[in-house]
Formats: C-alpha cells, structure tokens, sequence
C-alpha cells in the first residue's frame, strides 16, 4: 500500500489530538472540578472518535483487542501499523 500525504496529515492529527487528552486528563486529575477543562476534555475526545473512525475506513484498524470493529476481512495484518512510519 502506498501511504499518501493525507496518511500522514491524518495519523498527525490524531497523536496531537490524543496528546491534549493526556494532558488534559492529567489536568483534570487535580483539577476535577474545572467544568471548562472538562467541556474541553469531551471536545477533543469527541472529535478523537471522528478522526480514527475516519482513518480507520480509509487506512483499516488504528487498535487491537476490540478496541477497533474488524471488516468484512481480518484487516490487523496489513502493514504498516500505526507505529511503524
């Protein structure tokens, strides 16, 4: 498979999205009663969903263990993985 600009751009978006989860999780940990951390914190775990549903029906399954619905084919085998580029 020949891995497009838009792979990348996509995958991109999707570690820096996850990455202000963490950190806002880790905020929120301290801070449990901060509403608008926390409206925040749905936001971008709302638009998380978006960007791996997307990624997940150009590109197949980002995670294993039931985390990702398996095709009409067990996709997990193709390469690459999400962690090899």
């Amino acid at each position: 498979m020949e891995l497009t600009q838009e792979y990348y751009s996509l995958l991109e978006d999707i570690q820096a999205v996850d990455f202000v989860l963490v950190e806002l999780t880790l905020y929120l940990d301290t801070h449990p009663g901060d509403v608008n951390a926390l409206a925040q914190f749905n936001q971008y775990a709302a638009y998380s969903k978006q960007l791996k549903a997307r990624y997940e029906s150009l590109y197949g399954p980002l995670l294993q263990y039931g985390n990702s619905l398996g095709g009409e084919s067990w996709d997990w085998c193709k390469a690459p993985w999400p962690w090899q580029v």
